[in-house]
C-alpha cells in the first residue's frame, strides 16, 4: 500500500528517470509529476540528458577494463603496473604545448608524469558516464567545494569558470592519488559533452603543457608550483580539448 499524499523525494524521481523506482510507487510518481510540471519538466530534462550520455559514452561503458588494471594486479604488483601503463598510456605523448605555453622552470621528464596520467584517464572514464552520481559536491556549491578540496588537498583547489567556453560546473569529488589526495571536477556542455580537471602534488615546480592519450581518451596536462593539472576528455578533438584546457591555464595562472 503507498500513500500518494506523501511528497515525492528528488530520489524517486531520479529512481523513476532510471526504471529503478519500485512498481508499486511508480503510479504515485505519475501523479505527482502529473500535478507538479515544473518536476515534470526536470525529468524530462534528466532524461534527455541520459539519453545523450548513453549516446557520446556507451561504447566506454562497454570496453574490456585492461588486465593491467584489474584490481588484483594493482594491488600485488603496483610497480609493474606503473611501468606496463606508462607504455600504453603515453604512446601518443608529444612533449611541448600549443601557443602561450611556456616553460618556466628546468624542463621535467616524462616520468614524472606517467602515473598522474593514467589515474586522470581511468577516473575520467569511471564518473563520465554516471549520470545519478558523478560527484560528490555538486556544482551549485562551488564555494563549499573549492575550500572542502583546498582543505583536504593542501592546496589552493580552484573551479574555473568555464561558462565561455559552453560549460558549467556539476560539482566534484576528493579521489586516492599516487601520492596522497587528488581533486577532481567535473564539466559538462548543453549537448552532454563532459570535460574532467584532475589536480594531484607533484615534485615538479612547472612544466609545459603536454598531450597524452589512451583509447578515445585524451588529456593536456601541465606543473605548476608543485601541483599537476590534467584536464581530460572523450572522444573531443584536440582544438576543442585545447581550448578548455587553455582557459583553466590563464585562469590558474591569474589567480596565482
Amino acid at each position: 500500500m503507498t500513500d500518494r499524499n506523501i511528497p515525492v523525494t528528488e530520489d524517486e524521481l531520479h529512481a523513476y528517470v532510471d526504471n529503478e523506482l519500485p512498481a508499486e510507487r511508480c503510479g504515485d510518481v505519475e501523479a505527482w509529476l502529473a500535478a507538479h510540471p515544473d518536476d515534470a519538466a526536470r525529468v524530462q530534462s534528466w532524461r534527455a540528458m541520459a539519453e545523450a550520455l548513453h549516446a557520446r559514452y556507451d561504447s566506454v561503458i562497454d570496453e574490456t577494463v585492461p588486465k593491467r588494471l584489474e584490481i588484483e594486479r594493482l594491488v600485488q604488483q603496483p610497480r609493474k603496473w606503473v611501468y606496463g601503463a606508462v607504455a600504453a598510456t603515453l604512446a601518443a605523448f608529444i612533449v611541448g604545448g600549443g601557443t602561450g605555453w611556456f616553460a618556466r622552470g628546468a624542463a621535467t621528464a616524462p616520468s614524472a608524469f606517467q602515473n598522474l596520467t593514467v589515474h586522470a584517464i581511468e577516473a575520467h572514464r569511471l564518473y563520465v558516464v554516471e549520470v545519478r552520481h558523478p560527484v560528490e559536491v555538486p556544482g551549485s556549491e562551488r564555494s563549499h567545494l573549492q575550500q572542502w578540496l583546498t582543505k583536504r588537498c593542501g592546496w589552493v583547489v580552484r573551479a574555473p569558470e568555464l561558462t565561455g567556453a559552453g560549460l558549467k560546473l556539476v560539482g566534484g569529488r576528493l579521489l586516492p592519488g599516487s601520492a596522497g589526495p587528488a581533486s577532481f571536477m567535473m564539466y559538462e556542455s548543453a549537448s552532454g559533452e563532459r570535460f574532467t580537471i584532475y589536480t594531484a602534488k607533484s615534485d615538479a615546480e612547472a612544466t609545459q603543457m603536454r598531450y597524452a592519450a589512451e583509447g578515445k581518451e585524451s588529456t593536456l596536462f601541465w606543473a605548476d608550483d608543485g601541483v599537476v593539472y590534467a584536464v581530460v576528455s572523450t572522444g573531443v578533438d584536440r582544438g576543442r580539448l585545447t581550448q578548455i584546457a587553455q582557459a583553466v591555464y590563464d585562469q590558474m595562472e591569474k589567480k596565482g
